[in-house]
Parts: C-alpha cells; sequence; structure tokens
C-alpha cells in the first residue's frame, strides 16, 4: 500500500573507517552519525467524499496545532492495510469483519499508550458492533445518528398542510404525500440510505427486528412485508422516488425537489442551507397497527478502529487523539458541525443544552427516537455487504413491480443465511 508507515530500523552500531595510507596525506575525520529516530508521524484513513474529507481535514488541523502532533489524512480504498487509525463509515463494516487481526482493538491499544479511558461512559445507545462479549471498547463512534423524517415546512404551506404537525404514522403519511403531489411536488417523498432505513429501523421501530443477535436474518416477516408492499404503491402513484443506494436522494431535498426524506439525523447540517427550504424534522414513521405500538430506533455511523501492526510512539499520538476527539470541546463541535449524537453523557448533556439554544430540534427528537435502545440489536442489514446488496436489488425489483413484496424479502432473507452460514465471521457483530 503506498501510504503505509513502515517503522525505521535503527542501525545496532556506526563503523567509521580511520586506518590511512602513509604514503598519502590523512583526510579529515568523517563526523558521527546520528542513528535515525523512530517517526511519531502518522495517518488517519478514510473514503469520504470531498465535502466530508474537508471536514475531516480541519478536525486534523486543529488536532495537530493543538497537540503538536504530525497526522496526516489519506485516503483508505478498498483491499488496502489499515492504517495508524481507519474512519470506517456504515458500509465499509464488512471489511473489519472480513479482517479482524487487522485490527487491534481500542481499549488495549490507549492502556498500552497509557492513556486509559473510562469507555464506561459511553452511550449505551453508541456501542452497537464497537464493543465486544466483554463490553469492552473496541472502536469508537465518532459520528452516529439515527433515521427520522426531514420535511419542507414551505412545502406543506402550500400544499395546505400544518407545517407543525408532521406524520406520526406511513399511513397519515400517505395522505400528505398526495396533498404535496397536487400541490405540484413531482416528489413528494424520498429516502437515502434504503437498506438501513427501511429493512433495520422499519423493523426495530415495529418491534420486529431484522436480525437475531445471532445474526439469523429474519426481515420477511408479516409488518415488513406489509410495507414494502406500501412502499411500492407509493411508487406507482409517484409518491416516492429513489434516487440510489446511499445518500443520493438527500441532494434532491437539499435543493427543494423533494418534500421530504427519511435519512439519518446528522444530515440535519448538511440541510440548514437547503435551497427554499424552512426544515422540519420528526421521528421516523411507525405502523400504527402492530402490536406494541412503536418502539426504539437503532443508532449508527462512522467509527474510528485502529489498525495493527505499529510502532509504540505511533500508537501514543493515536491515543491523543482519540482523548481529543472525546474531549468536552469536540463532542459540542461534533454535534453543532457534523450532526452526529455525543458519545458521553457529560458531553450529551452539554450539547444538547447548547444545540436547543438555537432551536434545533434534531438532537432531541434523535433521542426520544432512540429510548436507550439504540444498539440492539447488534447485527446490522446494512452493514453487512452482499447482504444489504441482495436486499437491494430486491427491493428496488419491488418498487419496479417486477417482483411481489413477499417473495422479494424470502429471497433477500434466504440468500443473505445462506451466504452467512457460508462465512460464519460474518455472524458476529463484534470481531474481536
Amino acid at each position: 500500500m503506498s501510504y503505509c508507515i513502515r517503522p525505521l530500523t535503527i542501525a545496532a552500531t556506526l563503523a567509521l573507517a580511520s586506518s590511512v595510507a602513509q604514503a598519502k596525506p590523512a583526510k579529515p575525520a568523517a563526523k558521527p552519525v546520528a542513528a535515525p529516530t523512530v517517526s511519531a508521524e502518522f495517518e488517519l484513513a478514510h473514503n469520504l467524499g470531498v465535502a466530508g474529507e474537508e471536514r475531516l481535514q480541519a478536525i486534523v488541523d486543529r488536532f495537530n496545532k493543538e497537540s503538536g502532533s504530525t497526522m496526516k489524512l489519506v485516503r483508505l480504498e478498498k483491499g488496502d492495510k489499515p492504517a495508524v487509525l481507519n474512519l470506517m463509515r456504515r458500509y465499509d463494516m464488512s471489511d473489519v469483519l472480513s479482517q479482524p487481526k487487522a485490527f487491534v482493538p481500542l481499549h488495549a491499544m490507549m492502556a498500552k499508550a497509557g492513556q486509559p479511558l473510562k469507555f464506561g461512559e459511553l452511550s449505551g445507545d453508541l456501542k452497537a458492533g464497537v464493543v465486544d462479549a466483554k463490553g469492552k471498547v473496541v472502536a469508537l463512534p465518532v459520528l452516529y445518528s439515527t433515521p427520522v423524517l426531514f420535511y419542507n415546512k414551505n412545502a406543506f404551506r402550500k400544499a395546505k398542510l400544518n407545517p407543525d404537525q408532521p406524520p406520526k404514522t406511513w399511513f397519515e403519511m400517505q395522505g400528505m404525500l398526495d396533498k404535496l403531489q397536487d400541490a405540484g411536488y413531482a416528489c413528494p417523498y424520498t429516502s437515502s440510505w434504503p437498506v438501513w432505513v427501511h429493512v433495520d429501523n422499519v423493523s426495530a421501530v415495529s418491534g420486529v427486528p431484522a436480525a437475531t443477535d445471532k445474526g439469523q436474518l429474519t426481515f420477511n416477516g408479516l409488518p415488513q412485508v406489509k410495507h414494502l408492499a406500501m412502499m411500492a404503491t407509493w411508487s406507482k402513484a409517484n409518491y416516492f422516488k429513489l434516487f440510489g443506494r446511499r445518500n443520493e436522494a438527500s441532494a434532491k431535498f437539499h435543493e427543494g425537489e423533494c418534500a421530504m426524506i427519511t435519512t439519518d439525523s446528522r444530515e440535519h447540517v448538511d440541510f440548514r442551507d437547503a435551497k427554499g427550504v424552512e426544515l422540519g424534522v420528526a421521528p421516523l414513521p411507525y405502523h400504527d397497527d402492530v402490536y406494541g405500538g412503536r418502539q426504539s430506533s437503532l443508532a449508527d455511523g462512522a467509527s474510528l478502529w485502529v489498525g495493527a501492526g505499529r510502532t509504540p510512539v505511533q500508537y501514543k499520538q493515536a491515543a491523543k487523539f482519540v482523548s481529543f476527539m472525546l474531549s468536552p470541546e469536540m463532542q459540542i463541535e461534533m454535534v453543532r458541525v457534523y450532526g452526529g449524537l455525543p458519545m458521553t453523557s457529560a458531553a450529551r448533556a452539554a450539547a444538547r443544552s447548547k444545540l436547543l439554544q438555537d432551536g434545533d430540534k434534531t438532537l432531541e427528537i434523535a433521542y426520544a427516537s432512540l429510548n436507550g435502545n439504540g444498539s440492539k440489536p447488534a447485527v446490522r442489514v446494512a452493514n453487512i455487504d452482499a447482504v444489504r446488496i441482495i436486499t437491494n436489488e430486491e427491493m428496488e425489483a419491488v418498487w419496479d413491480d417486477k417482483k411481489p413484496a413477499k417473495a422479494a424479502l424470502d429471497t433477500s432473507v434466504s440468500r443473505g443465511n445462506s451466504l452467512l452460514g457460508a462465512k460464519p465471521l460474518l455472524k458476529k457483530s463484534q470481531p474481536f
């Protein structure tokens, strides 16, 4: 890999030639050569887009300035050897699961670096996928969020809908979409991250998790089938538009083209300057005909993983960066500037009070939606590449009116479980 740091070798001894021929004039003695030192330079690898890279570079620059460190930001492409620190997004987690020996647990690195942290203070909502079987933290959940419904209050007014009363249920939402369409919106509703929102979280909110704690996929039950079938009717009626499998739809909402979107709560910071949009936010809608009522949504997002095989000096610098990210000041900034959920209870209280002074209700709604259960279950369909790809294909077939909802979800679950059975490693939500 072109950007991996290789520890410098230090010579055990240096020999200087001192003998001279008697027939020739003596030459000046050579100056002693200093032994090379182990570099403290280390790298943070990522695969973010241009905007994300600029924001991450700002954090790196601030850390280097405040700590006197020499951290570099580099690209991490699929298949590359991990750097000292690696920012892994939700859809990168299969890389971690497939090569656990390429990473070291965060708690072990911090202890060896002499900077042990009280990870017990880490918010329980953010522990999915970053703790081992003993509850020890193996990675840092730096930018987690939960799906919410964002809507354009101006669009609601145009459709003669109350801008302060967003839909609570999917059934209620359907009537609103009809009015938004009549008001001239060709895209009344869209969604980013379709598997994360409409499989993992619709399942969780309905009280029927998409997978068991042991990794068995179960998202082909009646609530999920009914939801996917409902979305198919919306697609036929042009109430719902799909623009991609990641966050392509977010740009459509940002431009004012779509009136509603379900996506990560952290995106409220990206929508602040959305064209012609007065931003409204509400919890992810639920199906009110499901037994038990609305349940908790899930939290997930980008996490920081430590690459194996690095020097003690580099790990000490990496530990400094982890401590920097957990400082109250940075935690508040991660909420205000980047939209993430604060990692510690103290930071949560501080960030929440500051945010609410600005009238932004996203954080309040996100935590109410999680209700303390954001990490359950630990297995997420969206985090397993092969299963997510299959599920996206099957859902798109339903929304394109090429396949019934029940058949599509049965195929997704059957093929997904077969893949997981062939790759036992993927059944583990914690690779350490």
